[in-house]
């Protein structure tokens, strides 16, 4: 029996109302927003109250999504949450979810595939629901990168910030098909330190020492992960073209990871594909890691930027290192 088809039923997306501003910056590392702008294209990220963990930021998001595809929390039968800031090592932020929603019919667990995870979660939640095991289920990346971020890094620390989207799966009703999936990493490669946060498993215990070091906040090589950004994005989204048997520019719309205005500049260039088709939100809210792409989608929606029928691609990239790409009939 073939797979059934799976469809985004519903999308929800959160960000908290604190602001980072490039001024802001500016009067706590030596930077201008100037300087930001004219290498990232960065004009302000998100920051949640210190007092708020992932979980919270999940809540917000999943909850609008929830409501959008008018089902109660109680008919969820899965809840996958990608992030790499969770509110625990273990148990995972997904079980915190769990609790906050009231989805007490649900299996819940974590995905960590940093920028990349949430179209993991998204290939996790279309077997689910494609193999019959489950009729509804929430994906969600959430991320709290602010609480991780070294403000004392002036290259990383104006990246960053915090947000929330989520998507409801469910058997396809023919629109927001999700038609391919495509998922990859490289482990072996030394590039794959070029983005990790140390301290924290069993390779580096928190420990003084290690918390002097700041190997609690993460630390990103930004030279290597520019070049790898450019060539994994390009191919991704050639790939998920070719395995729909059409040129690149006969899609309609992409929704690409929102890290780094010129590399998606760079990108479009090398794809000949017009950059008014890619949709950009990231000089509002930064690098939001595996909140980045669901959250884009949901305001590229709502904003009207794609529409029913269109063929849109999601393509991402990030540490491990991972990339992947998603194709909708929206």
């Amino acid at each position: 029996m073939s797979p059934r088809k799976t469809c985004i039923a519903a999308m929800g997306s959160y960000v908290p109302e604190g602001r980072i501003t490039n001024e802001d910056l500016e009067r706590m590392v030596d930077t201008s927003d100037e300087w930001i702008t004219s290498r990232t294209g960065i004009k302000e990220r998100r920051k949640a109250p210190p007092d708020k963990c992932t979980s919270d930021l999940a809540y917000e998001a999943a909850s609008v999504a929830i409501d959008r595809a008018g089902i109660s929390p109680a008919d969820l039968e899965a809840v996958i949450v990608s992030t790499i800031s969770p509110d625990m090592n273990f148990p995972s932020t997904a079980c915190f979810l769990q609790k906050k929603l009231r989805c007490l019919n649900a299996a819940c667990w974590d995905i960590s595939a940093a920028c990349s995870g949430f179209l993991y979660a998204l290939r996790s939640g279309r077997a689910l629901v494609g193999s019959g095991d489950c009729e509804n289920v929430l994906i969600v990346g959430s991320e709290f990168m602010t609480k991780i971020t070294n403000y004392e890094d002036r290259s990383s620390c104006i990246l960053f910030g915090d947000a929330a989207g989520a998507a409801v799966l469910q058997p396809s009703n023919s629109r927001r098909e999700i038609l391919d999936i495509f998922t990859a990493s490289d482990g072996y490669s030394e590039a794959a330190m070029s983005m990790v946060l140390r301290c924290g498993g069993t390779q580096s215990p928190f420990c003084q020492e290690a918390l002097d070091r700041k190997e609690h906040l993460q630390v990103i090589r930004g030279r290597e992960v520019y070049k790898f950004a450019i060539t994994k994005l390009t191919e991704v989204i050639t790939q998920a073209a070719e395995r729909q048997g059409i040129p690149v520019s006969e899609i309609d719309a992409i929704i690409p990871h929102q890290a780094n205005l010129r590399i998606l500049q760079s990108v479009a260039k090398r794809l000949d594909y017009p950059e008014e088709r890619f949709f950009i939100n990231l000089d509002k809210y930064g690098n939001s890691s595996a909140a980045s792409v669901p959250l884009a989608l949901d305001e590229a929606d709502r904003q009207g930027f794609i529409k029913e029928g269109d063929l849109v691609v999601l393509a991402v990239f990030g540490g491990g290192l991972t990339w992947a790409s998603a194709t909708i009939r929206w």
